[in-house]
């Protein structure tokens, strides 16, 4: 069971408060423009709603991206969205720790929030450490004198102990924003799920996909595997079906085949749970081409599941009495091919039952699709979500229950 304090054990008005989000979207890689603002709005219209109208004084730290990477940018474009959801003036600073932004800090009035510069930018940041180590680092040292309280509300990244999401409640009262709250108690409603139970896991990253499989049907979890991206090209290499040249490359550029073994062992124990696509399609020069997986392999690269595989998983899901989906299964940002992703998301949007959907791609083709509105949970976290459905400590959370115990062995 996890305990923690939320907004619920604090009177806000008037004080500082250090508030940890996860701006972090969807962005144009040519641009830089954002082009998914999901989680932005998850966070303004609940914590930071109820913070400012509570009279805070609102510090937001969050990040964009890692430096040097592609989707790493600064985070003025995304106060200019915060403002749109907030209907009120955001200030920005392009400062983190410094004289300008603790100048700023100290001039907020009552209701105000003040985005502080992307926290990735100062190169300790990811650095890793216990709260207590954490708490003697710069940006802790510099921040936490000015602040009365620290809200936690970025779940996304609570598997992490980067220092601002854990270094603050080594020194301040901590507690847990409202979506980092709805995260938590999500969850533990899927500790036991009703059965049968369907995970459909698809996307580009498929590091973690033999041990989140490995555990939910190892543990009785999940009643059936349905599998689409990149994990699902991983598995179906690993089952001997040869996908092609192109398909051998990426795999290996991406150090993924070293978990073939582990997959193939996974195949042989639980070979009626695993469901992998029956036929696939194709970009061939820009158009969609389906073809059977026994017509494999192809030179072009597989961009989606095909018709047939819908059909099939659809059949499942329509059986199933609670649904997690993280990923989705093909180039879902190219109309030719986002038929796989947008048809099962359908049918889970269309059903019943208790469904979760998480992660940054997945929440970003739920919404190209227009069925934010529809599915019943939608989870900001993608790497988060995975290691919490796997039993895994999140050294976020771990802070937060620590913070709790301190408090409550000073009262």
């Amino acid at each position: 069971m996890v305990y923690f304090k939320t907004l619920d054990d604090f009177d806000v008005k008037s004080k500082t408060v250090i508030v940890r989000v996860d701006f972090n979207s969807e962005l144009d890689f040519k641009t830089k423009q954002v082009t998914s603002d999901v989680r932005i709005c998850a966070h303004a219209q609940c914590t930071l709603k109820e913070l400012a109208e509570k009279g805070a004084k609102i510090v937001v730290m969050s990040h964009q991206g890692r430096k040097g990477d592609p989707d790493y940018a600064e985070l003025d474009q995304h106060v200019t969205i915060l403002q749109r959801f907030l209907k009120s003036s955001v200030k920005y600073v392009d400062d983190l720790f410094g004289e300008t932004a603790k100048n700023e800090i100290r001039q907020l009035h009552n209701g105000e929030l003040l985005v502080l510069a992307n926290v990735r930018r100062w190169s300790e940041e990811t650095k890793k450490g216990t709260p207590e180590q954490q708490s003697k680092t710069e940006l802790v040292q510099n921040l936490a004198p000015l602040a009365d309280l620290f809200v936690n509300d970025a779940f996304s990244v609570a598997h992490r102990d980067n220092v601002s999401v854990v270094g603050f409640t080594a020194v301040l009262p901590s507690a847990a924003g409202r979506i980092m709250e709805r995260e938590l108690r999500q969850l533990k409603a899927l500790e036991k799920p009703r059965h049968p139970c369907v995970y459909v896991l698809g996307g580009a990253k498929a590091d973690d996909s033999l041990e989140i499989s490995k555990y939910i049907l190892n543990n009785n979890v999940a009643d059936n595997l349905l599998l689409g991206g990149i994990i699902s090209q991983l598995f179906m290499t690993a089952k001997g079906i040869t996908l092609g040249k192109g398909t051998m490359d990426f795999l290996e550029k991406k150090d993924l085949l070293h978990l073939i073994p582990g997959i193939q062992e996974l195949l042989v124990s639980h070979p009626d749970k695993i469901l992998l696509p029956i036929d696939v399609a194709l970009n061939v020069s820009g158009k969609r081409t389906e073809v059977s997986v026994n017509q494999l392999p192809s030179e072009y690269p597989i961009f989606d599941i095909g018709t047939k595989t819908v059909k099939n998983y659809a059949k499942i899901l329509s059986k199933a009495q609670s649904i997690v989906v993280s990923g989705p299964l093909g180039v879902y940002e190219n109309k030719d091919f986002c038929y796989g992703s947008k048809t099962i998301f359908e049918t889970i949007a269309n059903s019943d039952v208790l469904s979760l959907a998480g992660g940054g791609n997945t929440i970003a083709a739920i919404d190209q699709f227009g069925l934010t509105a529809k599915i019943r949970y939608i989870s900001t976290a993608g790497g988060a979500l995975v290691e919490a459905l796997m039993g895994k400590k999140l050294p976020g959370v771990t802070a937060l229950e620590t913070a709790t115990e301190t408090k409550k062995l000073r009262d």
